[in-house]
């Protein structure tokens, strides 16, 4: 059982304390192998290169289906970059 309020807190105390439950705006940074965005000083989930060099080896975990649609969206990429 919960105690009870003996004093009030007043608006400004209430709105003190509530200041820090603000949601916060994540700042993402851009893989350099991928260009997809990720959390800073983490390993990026959709290639696997952390720091210059692959920790984890994505494809090898992809389904069939999925290894094809990745390589499909690879190969599209590379046409893009050569063209430009």
């Amino acid at each position: 059982m919960g105690g009870v309020q003996v004093k009030r807190h007043t608006k400004g105390k209430r709105n003190r304390r509530r200041s820090h439950l603000a949601l916060k705006k994540t700042f993402l940074a851009i893989c350099p192998k991928c260009n997809k965005e990720i959390l800073p000083h983490h390993i990026c989930a959709y290639c696997g290169f952390y720091d210059g060099r692959e920790v984890i080896d994505v494809m090898a975990k992809l389904t069939k289906k999925e290894k094809k649609r990745r390589e499909k969206e690879k190969e599209a990429t590379h046409e893009l970059n050569k063209k430009s």
